[in-house]
């Protein structure tokens, strides 16, 4: 078990409690990337559908050029603490970042646990191919 980065819960936290309007952005992320600095964001919620903060903190990563994501912690509003990110977000993670720590809450502790531990049978995908099975 990873050491949580307590740093980003915080961030997470403070970005929530400021940001939240209890419509649109309910949950907001934080996560180290390799080069040290911390990136942020809030989901934005539509009934269409609409990016996870994961998704969202993924793409900012990307904007900004901050490299590998290392750890990765989503907190929700209203006092609903830590959450693990969903199937499709664990598939994106998984592929795009195999060796990312996620917080998660067990129901009593906060663990930074390896996503492969979230997805333990992903399917593997492949920009050039499409999706291969992940184990032969």
């Amino acid at each position: 078990m990873a050491t949580i980065d307590d740093e980003l819960l915080q961030e997470a936290q403070r970005l929530i409690t400021a940001r939240t309007d209890g419509r649109y952005h309910t949950t907001a992320a934080a996560a180290r990337a390799g080069d040290g600095s911390i990136v942020t964001g809030v989901n934005v919620f539509h009934f269409t559908g609409g990016p996870c903060v994961e998704l969202v903190v993924i793409g900012t990563a990307a904007a900004q050029g901050a490299g590998a994501l290392t750890q990765i912690v989503a907190v929700a509003d209203e006092g609903r603490g830590i959450l693990a990110p969903c199937g499709r977000c664990r598939q994106v993670l998984v592929d795009l970042f195999p060796a990312i720590q996620v917080v998660i809450w067990t129901g009593s502790e906060a663990r930074a646990v390896p996503i492969a531990d979230l997805l333990p049978w992903p399917n593997a995908w492949n920009p050039d191919v499409g999706t291969v099975p992940f184990h032969e």
